[in-house]
């Protein structure tokens, strides 16, 4: 018999796969628990429809995220800490603290998405890398000053 895949499943495959499988298994344990769909021509050309938009909208989330990119490495980030003699800082500059200052110049960003190569403890020029999406990354340029 054969079905399209709901759900991943290591044994057989990905999500929208046609797979052969027995009429027992297909019948008791992957239409019940609805990992599976029979594959009748009406199911597969409901699959091709979603596919197709699901191609779409990740298309246009790329682009979207791409377009961010430019706007946040176009952007300077000016932090200022408070600092003791030769710059050191009193705590650190944090993922936290960019996150907020982006969302004050109008950027959504979780600050989760936000990776820092070392912890920020002294002033000076720094990068850190924004993970957009997963196929688009941004560098930041962050200076650090004292207040």
């Amino acid at each position: 018999m054969k079905v399209i895949l709901n759900e991943n499943i290591e044994t057989l495959g990905h999500i929208g796969d046609i797979v052969k499988v027995a009429p027992g298994y297909a019948r008791n344990y992957l239409i019940p628990k609805n990992l599976a769909i029979p594959a009748t021509e009406k199911n597969a050309k409901a699959l091709e429809h979603t596919k197709r938009q699901m191609e779409y909208k990740k298309n246009k989330a790329l682009e979207s995220a791409k377009t961010l990119g430019g706007k946040l490495e176009a952007l300077s980030i000016v932090l200022s800490h408070k600092a003791g003699e030769e710059g050191k800082l009193f705590g650190a500059v944090t993922n936290i603290d960019i996150a907020a200052f982006l969302k004050d110049n109008g950027f959504d960003i979780d600050r989760k998405s936000i990776v820092l190569a070392d912890t920020i403890k002294h002033t000076g020029e720094f990068t850190a890398t924004l993970k957009i999406h997963p196929e688009v990354t941004a560098t930041l340029k962050i200076t650090v000053v004292a207040a």
